[in-house]
Parts: C-alpha cells; sequence; structure tokens
C-alpha cells in the first residue's frame, strides 16, 4: 500500500499522513485483538474520505500482523459493517 499506517508507540495509536495531517486511531492490543478504541480525522480532510482510507489502510495492516479486530468507536463500527471484505478481522 503506497500510504500505510504507522504505530506510535508513544501515544499507542496507529497514524496515516494526509498531505500533513495525521489520521490516527486510538488503540490497544489484547490477544492479538486490536480493539480500536477511537479514530479521528481533522478537519480538513473530513468529508474527503481520509477516515475511509486509514480504515482500509489499518485493516490492511490488521490482517499482515494475523490480528483480528474489535470496533468499540462508532465510526469504525460503522465503517467495518459497510465493508464486508473485512468480515474475517472481527474477532
Amino acid at each position: 500500500m503506497s500510504n500505510p499506517v504507522t504505530f506510535n508507540e508513544k501515544d499507542s495509536r496507529y497514524e496515516q499522513d494526509h498531505d500533513g495531517h495525521i489520521v490516527y486511531a486510538n488503540t490497544h492490543l489484547k490477544d492479538d485483538v486490536l480493539y480500536i478504541d477511537y479514530v479521528y480525522a481533522p478537519p480538513e480532510l473530513r468529508g474527503k474520505g481520509a477516515a475511509s482510507k486509514f480504515m482500509h489502510a489499518l485493516m490492511t495492516h490488521i490482517r499482515s500482523e494475523n490480528m483480528k479486530a474489535i470496533p468499540i468507536c462508532g465510526f469504525a463500527a460503522t465503517w467495518l459493517t459497510r465493508h464486508p471484505e473485512y468480515d474475517d478481522l472481527k474477532a
């Protein structure tokens, strides 16, 4: 993927740069399950698909690491419902 997510260990979150703006998800990991607590996109990126691109990249990362995901955040939960191609990643 050309714009992968990176893990910011200090803030315990996954991040993705979008033209100098950071979209991120606060997360915590337990037993190979990534809990997606909160997804944030800066106001400059809202309505432009940045959070959706981020979620695609995050799910790709989760798949590559053989993890599962539990969305706590309403946005992440709704997004996963709308993208059944990631159903195999739901814990």
